[in-house]
Order: C-alpha cells, then sequence, then structure tokens
C-alpha cells in the first residue's frame, strides 16, 4: 500500500560533483567535489511537476517529470512506499554538465537525497522511514548503470565501488575511504562538452593482459595513496585501460595530463572527460595553470551531500 506524503513537506539538499576513474580505477574509484548543485523540493496538492532550473544546463535540460531530479524523487519515494502527489522542484546548479564531474549522477543523488529527507520529516504515523546510504548508492547507480560517481556523491571523500549480480538485477555496493587531509583537488573544467556514450564506444572489448596486470596493481596502490601516503600518488594514478584510447577525442586534455604529469603532478581525465583533474600536495605552478580550453577550479574533497533545510508540512505552510 503507497503512503501519500502531505502536501507542504519541503526540503532543501546540497549535493557535490564528482569525478571517477582517477587514472587506474575504471568504473571503481571515484572522488567527490566540492562543487555543488542545490536542490530544493516541496510536496504539493496539485499533481505533476512544477520545476524551475538556474545555473549550469539551465537552458538545455528538461522542465518536467522526465528531468533526472524529478524522476529520482518519485523513485526514492517509491522505493520506500511513498508517493507525493505533486512537486515543485528549484535547481540551482553549479556543477558543469557533460564535462566529467558527474553532473548526471549528482542530479540523480539530489533527487534522493531529498527524497529521503522529506520522508524524515514526513509525520510519525505516517511509518515511513529515511532511505539508507546503502538504498541511495543502489538507487543512483540503477540510473547511472555503474556505481563510481554515484557512490561518491552520495559517501563523500573518496570511494571504492564494485557490482554483483542480483536475483533482481546488478548490486551495487560501495565503501567510502578517509582520504590523506595533505591530498588537495584541483579541477581543469575544460571548455568543451563530451559524451560519455561517445568516449566509452572508443575502449576497446580486450586489453592485452599486462595493462590489465598494470591497471590492477595501480588500483590498490591508489588505495594507498590516496589514504596514507600521497606521495605514491603520480605512480597511483598511471593508466593503460582508458585514456590512450580516448587521447585522440580529446586531445587538449590528454595534452594537458601529459604536461601536468611530466612536471611530477598527479593529473588524470576526470572520468569521460574532457575535464582534467589533478590530486596534489604541493602548488601547481602557475605556468602550469594558462591553458585556454580550461577553467581551474582549485576546488575541495568534499564530505558528501547535506540537508540543508527541512521542514514539516505545516511550517512549509506558514503554520
Amino acid at each position: 500500500m503507497t503512503t501519500i506524503l502531505p502536501a507542504g513537506l519541503g526540503v532543501s539538499v546540497r549535493v557535490p560533483a564528482s569525478s571517477a576513474n582517477l587514472g587506474p580505477g575504471f568504473d571503481c574509484l571515484g572522488l567527490a567535489l566540492g562543487i555543488y548543485d542545490d536542490v530544493t523540493v516541496v510536496t504539493v496538492a496539485e499533481p505533476g511537476v512544477v520545476l524551475t532550473v538556474t545555473g549550469e544546463g539551465a537552458a538545455t535540460v528538461p522542465l518536467d517529470e522526465t528531468h533526472l531530479v524529478a524522476r529520482a524523487v518519485r523513485r526514492g519515494l517509491a522505493h520506500a512506499g511513498a508517493e507525493a502527489i505533486g512537486l515543485r522542484i528549484e535547481c540551482v546548479n553549479a556543477i558543469p554538465h557533460s564535462r566529467g564531474v558527474g553532473s548526471s549522477a549528482s542530479a540523480v543523488v539530489s533527487g534522493l537525497v531529498a527524497a529521503s529527507a522529506l520522508l524524515a520529516a514526513a509525520p510519525e504515523d505516517l511509518g515511513v522511514q529515511a532511505l539508507s546510504d546503502a538504498d541511495l548508492v543502489q538507487l543512483s547507480s540503477e540510473f547511472e548503470g555503474h556505481p563510481d560517481n554515484a557512490a561518491a556523491s552520495v559517501l563523500g571523500g573518496a570511494v571504492v565501488t564494485w557490482t554483483d549480480d542480483g536475483p533482481d538485477g546488478p548490486r551495487y555496493a560501495a565503501r567510502a575511504l578517509t582520504v590523506d587531509p595533505r591530498i588537495r583537488a584541483t579541477a581543469f573544467i575544460a571548455h568543451t562538452e563530451s559524451s560519455t556514450s561517445h568516449t566509452r564506444g572508443l575502449l576497446p572489448d580486450a586489453v592485452p593482459r599486462c595493462d590489465a596486470v598494470f591497471n590492477l596493481s595501480r588500483t590498490a596502490v591508489a588505495v594507498v595513496a590516496l589514504t596514507r601516503e600521497p606521495e605514491l600518488l603520480l605512480t597511483a594514478t598511471e593508466d593503460r585501460l582508458h585514456q590512450g584510447y580516448r587521447a585522440d577525442a580529446m586531445r587538449p586534455s590528454a595534452e594537458l595530463v601529459a604536461r601536468l604529469r611530466g612536471a611530477g603532478f598527479a593529473a588524470t581525465v576526470s572520468g569521460a572527460g574532457p575535464t582534467v583533474l589533478v590530486l596534489h600536495t604541493a602548488d601547481i605552478p602557475s605556468e602550469l595553470c594558462d591553458d585556454p580550453g580550461f577553467t581551474m577550479v582549485e576546488t575541495s574533497i568534499s564530505d558528501g551531500p547535506s540537508v540543508v533545510d527541512a521542514r514539516p508540512a505545516d511550517a512549509a505552510n506558514g503554520g
């Protein structure tokens, strides 16, 4: 039986961007970045979705039930056996779209975290419960088809993720890593966009065994580098599995990565690109930062999403 949430519940959430792969950890390593989308959701008595978007992607995303945030709110509520008659959603986006910093994953996680906060703000006599972190990882990864970006936006920090076959489809899981506080993150946000589906299509179905072994070793080293020995970051971010195959499709990104790595900085293509991520402990020299195709953003490693505000129905209605 579905529980109908009362009109007037209101929540505001903030969800971070993310970078996937971190070099060798293709589809299994991720990192939450301190660039955020802010989403406010209010339940209303009128059926349907009223949605507004400002900031990144405002001119290109749908403004109806098909928007990722709206779909994710509905999915999160349904998972808990609940439903809202109507929704009013406001998105203020700072995460660049189609640049390799997890904008779609953050949109999905925003909707799911908002749904969880609505459930938590609902009257106790309705008997609904907020979603767990495991629920959030599973549901968001179902949207994405892989858990690295989504899990980073859910759990914050760095994450290791994996996928198992389940009787009802893939089961997604993740664990957070405590990142060494000396590590800093700088993103070179590309001025051009890329398509994840296109860049995935550039990858071969099989790779040499030596390359597979190389990436396995570097992924293991990455866990050590991220958590306690950042001096290993340059070695830990080496990759033979995907970046080389994509290089011709994003030549400026590949050249920037090579230039930064040549100077001793652990640079990688962020996710499917074309943004470049650098993990470092020392300042990046100014002569390496000036590239007309990118905007340098000295960001942080995010602790994860937050519920900025949650109002029960009477408060949201001014009662």
